[in-house]
């Protein structure tokens, strides 16, 4: 199995550390944040990881290479030119890269001790997202759990990750332009083909920079 990182954002409420850095290279003890998964991903079996960039794009795979360092290939998926192409719009974009089997896809913006499964099963679910206690800046949640299957709407809600296994198959009628997941997701979590679980371990959406200070300290 593959693994993809979404490193395409422009971090606008990291600003101003995001004005010279990608968000994906800020540090959190001492390490930029893509490397907590990359490093991870290699140690989990994975050999292919592909990454998306956009906003200062040309300084990921400059202080990246080609992922030899860590015994993994390094793919990019280069959006500089026509934007960033959001989450669903950046992954159909990789998808020549990804191949025709199911992969894995974490936002290049959290911090987490989830540990990546490359022999993942889909069965026959287009996705599985892994859900986790809603922060305090989601308190409301985004979906909820039945009986392993994600809901659009219900008492208890949780909060998505950024990390979800999906089949090329969800992609295949998304337009190559701007394109936000969640729609996508909603509409396919109705049709009941999106399996899902809680993970109650550490997680961070590293989305600000206070955020980005807690974590470090």
């Amino acid at each position: 199995m593959k693994a993809m990182i979404l490193a395409a954002g422009r971090g606008e409420r990291m600003r101003p550390l995001t004005d010279k850095l990608p968000k994906p290279l800020l540090e959190v003890q001492g390490k930029a944040l893509i490397l907590w998964h990359i490093e991870k991903l290699a140690k989990n079996g994975f050999k292919t990881i592909v990454i998306n960039i956009a906003h200062l794009g040309y300084k990921i795979p400059e202080f990246l290479g080609d992922g030899s360092k860590w015994g993994v290939e390094l793919l990019y998926s280069d959006e500089q030119m026509s934007g960033a192409l959001e989450s669903a719009g950046g992954i159909k974009k990789a998808l020549p890269l990804l191949g025709d089997e199911p992969f894995l896809v974490v936002n290049g913006d959290v911090f987490c001790d989830y540990e990546f499964l490359h022999n993942f099963e889909l069965g026959d679910k287009l996705a599985h997202l892994i859900l986790v206690p809603n922060p305090l800046h989601n308190e409301k949640g985004d979906f909820s759990l039945h009986d392993n299957l994600v809901q659009n709407r219900a008492n208890t809600m949780y909060t998505f990750s950024g990390i979800a296994y999906y089949s090329p198959k969800l992609f295949e009628n998304v337009a190559l332009q701007k394109s936000p997941l969640a729609p996508l997701l909603r509409e396919n979590i109705e049709k009941q083909k999106v399996s899902g679980e809680l993970f109650a371990g550490v997680w961070h959406d590293v989305g600000t920079p206070q955020r980005l200070q807690e974590l470090n300290s």
